[in-house]
């Protein structure tokens, strides 16, 4: 399978897992403006590799799949370009920015019978693989809320230094970075959202037009631990009008309800989801190596920090604990098998309206919005 990739910066770790002998997979172009990165990826994918600055360049050769590592804003277009050319899509997430353009990107898959298949990759973490597998095991009975805590500490060295941090760019973090949990609040919640109301501003980072903060290409954590405390931080981008603080409330089809919060500029970096059933409660601790989860199904006066029952979860190798491996293998899989219905544009469109409904409410004093 002859694979071409769209964006060669922040993503380009993961572009070289679509390039697999065993998985039947080769890259055989890449497709990126900047000389520099054509040419980290001559290095990376041999010297036969073909190198184009403009995506019509890409979408005339002979390729099965085009695999689109973007900048938001041009999630949509470039994979409608793609799907209509015949090639068959991987696209980071958030599918798309705005409501319009996601079903846009659906329609061109469906008339062209191609495969489409969205970069939400922590379905194929095992952490929220073991919590649905919990939830369906009946460990807590019927579900009845899902919670989520989203604790980002590095928002300040990587959000708000470049192009994140411009609502025309990314509309808000609540797709940019929040998309993967409201997918996820709409998996472990088996439904998708009827209605949403938000609250959020920006209380920290604000705009730097004198400050030239180097551009988010590559994580550097070590860095991240010694920016501290993020409101003295003065290397910000010169526009920052998204929100570092969020707060979303959302009811879902099935009458599960739902709450996503997101702060960019806490002292730890994790995520808690706590699923609430009839039955009893989960909850995650750490979503990485070591992390378990814990259920607490028999009545007890006050909190206990012992739970009724401890599942550990183990994490094979790969990026985002394990889940980047797997997700590029089942989209290699169903390319492999010409199989167009397994993609996974739905679900990705449910939480593109998630994301941007969140962000019309709260930018517009928490009016709720109605899908």
């Amino acid at each position: 399978m002859r694979i071409g990739i769209v964006g060669y910066g922040a993503r380009s770790k993961f572009a070289e897992l679509f390039d697999d002998a065993q998985l039947g997979s080769e890259v055989v172009a890449v497709c990126d403006p900047d000389p520099q990165r054509q040419r980290l990826a001559k290095e990376r994918f041999g010297s036969e590799l073909i190198v184009v600055s403009a995506l019509p360049e890409l979408l005339k050769l002979e390729l099965d799949a085009v695999v689109i590592l973007t900048p938001d804003d041009l999630h949509a277009e470039h994979a409608e370009l793609a799907l209509n050319a015949g090639k068959a899509v991987y696209v980071e997430k958030p599918l798309a920015i705005t409501v319009p353009q996601a079903e846009a990107v659906l329609a061109a898959s469906a008339k062209n019978q191609k495969l489409l298949f969205v970069g939400h990759n922590m379905r194929y973490m095992p952490i929220v693989e073991a919590l649905r597998k919990a939830i369906d095991d009946g460990l807590i009975g019927e579900v009845k809320s899902v919670w989520c805590r989203h604790f980002v500490g590095h928002g300040g060295d990587f959000f708000f230094k470049d192009w994140h941090a411009d609502r025309s760019r990314v509309n808000s973090l609540l797709l940019q970075k929040g998309t993967h949990d409201l997918d996820v609040i709409n998996y472990l919640s088996g439904s998708e959202p009827e209605r949403v109301s938000a609250f959020g501003n920006r209380t920290v980072y604000f705009p730097n037009p004198q400050a030239q903060p180097k551009a988010s290409i590559d994580h550097d954590w070590d860095a991240y631990l010694r920016s501290w405390p993020p409101v003295d931080r003065e290397d910000l981008a010169a526009v920052i009008d998204v929100e570092d603080l969020s707060i979303v409330n959302l009811q879902m089809r099935n009458g599960v309800l739902a709450t996503y919060q997101q702060c960019h500029y806490t002292p730890d970096y994790w995520r808690s989801y706590t699923v609430i059933g009839d039955r009893g409660r989960l909850e995650n601790f750490g979503d990485g190596p070591g992390s378990e989860i814990r259920v607490w199904n028999q009545r007890i006066m006050g909190y206990s920090e012992q739970p009724d029952l401890t599942l550990r979860v183990h994490h094979p190798a790969g990026s985002h604990a394990g889940a980047d491996p797997r997700i590029v293998a089942a989209f290699l899989e169903a390319l492999a098998a010409g199989n167009p219905e397994a993609g996974n544009g739905r679900s990705a469109l449910a939480a593109v309206q998630a994301g941007a409904g969140a962000t019309e409410s709260l930018r517009s004093d928490g009016q709720p919005v109605v899908f």
